[in-house]
């Protein structure tokens, strides 16, 4: 099972989705408090098992209504994907991916691993 990891940033806080393994499958946007944070996990957490997918690779592609994974390719040609809540705001972001089918699994990973997350504070250095 997964896990929502909350850690403090310069400018406030933040959380990654990690899976079983510990990596990074999904991180948010910093936030100035720590309920808008705990909100924001709990809205992926909501939207990720049921949100459609647009795929914005393809020429032509069919817009999805919200909640969606919307995945794209960036400046150099990885492949991303972000997750958008019902309401259109972004509240989740995946790293780059060299392979479009590697994003595809970490799409399917935060899909399996954010449901019944459990959500830690990362420990002070």
């Amino acid at each position: 099972m997964g896990k929502f990891v909350i850690k403090n940033t310069k400018n406030g806080l933040k959380f990654d989705l990690k899976a079983t393994n510990g990596q990074v499958i999904a991180s948010s946007q910093v936030y100035k408090h720590k309920k808008t944070c705990l909100n924001g996990t709990a809205s992926v957490m909501k939207n990720a098992p049921a949100a459609a997918l647009e795929d914005q690779t393809v020429e032509g592609y069919v817009k999805q209504k919200c909640p969606k994974f919307e995945v794209y390719q960036d400046k150099k040609g990885e492949y991303r994907f972000r997750l958008k809540a019902t309401n259109g705001q972004i509240i989740a972001i995946s790293e780059g991916y060299v392979k479009m089918a590697s994003c595809m699994n970490g799409i399917d990973s935060v899909r399996k691993n954010a449901v019944d997350a459990p959500v830690e504070e990362e420990e002070e250095e």
